[in-house]
């Protein structure tokens, strides 16, 4: 399951672009706080811990607790802009996440026992077809990433999405029930294979 991390935020009053740039100004990024049946909340983050925050990684499948002025929301980023030249955020949104929710993330796949591949040990290549997977999910369980097992997999083998074991309650989004997540390929010219029938073939007369 996806840590759970705490960020505070300020209310912020005004919205449109000139109230966001008052809010750089001031050292501190503008993001706005929506959903679960409530109306928007403009908020403002600090920018040093979420620019720390939004580079550590995951930040989109990381579950926060708002404290916004001692009022705690619990939400999930599905938004940040960055600066196209500097690199520093601009803007963030927020989905809150009410008891019961499900939505829309996409779920790192992480492949494990390359060594135990035939095909990768015999020089072929694995073709990700999907380095990440578009699930719904609950809210209060979103994986940090699946896992896909490529012990045993040799060449023209595909790994489908019914061999990775999914989380309880997280769904693919793809309308192909069993689509390929994976496939080994053999090296150009059959890799090892081709050994073998090279030393059978029959010496030439002179």
């Amino acid at each position: 399951m996806a840590e759970m991390k705490t960020l505070a935020a300020t209310v912020r009053s005004g919205t449109g672009k000139g109230a966001a740039r008052s809010v750089r100004r001031e050292g501190r990024i503008p993001a706005v706080l929506y959903g679960g049946g409530e109306a928007p909340t403009p908020i403002s983050l600090d920018k040093k811990a979420t620019t720390q925050l939004i580079f550590a990684g995951h930040f989109l499948t990381t579950i926060f607790e708002l404290d916004i002025d001692g009022k705690k929301e619990r939400a999930i980023p599905r938004d940040y802009q960055l600066d196209v030249v500097r690199d520093f955020p601009l803007h963030v949104d927020f989905l809150r996440l009410k008891p019961g929710s499900r939505l829309k993330v996409n779920v790192p796949v992480h492949f494990i026992n390359q060594e135990q591949s035939p095909g990768l040990k015999r020089g072929g290549s694995l073709n990700i077809v999907f380095h990440t997977i578009e699930m719904t999910v609950p809210a209060d369980a979103i994986p940090e990433a699946v896992t896909a097992d490529l012990a045993g997999m040799d060449f023209n083998d595909s790994l489908h999405i019914s061999a990775i074991p999914l989380p309880e309650g997280c769904k693919p989004t793809n309308p192909d029930k069993n689509f390929t997540v994976a496939s080994l390929a053999p090296p150009a010219g059959g890799g090892e294979e081709a050994a073998p029938a090279a030393a059978a073939a029959p010496e030439k007369k002179k």
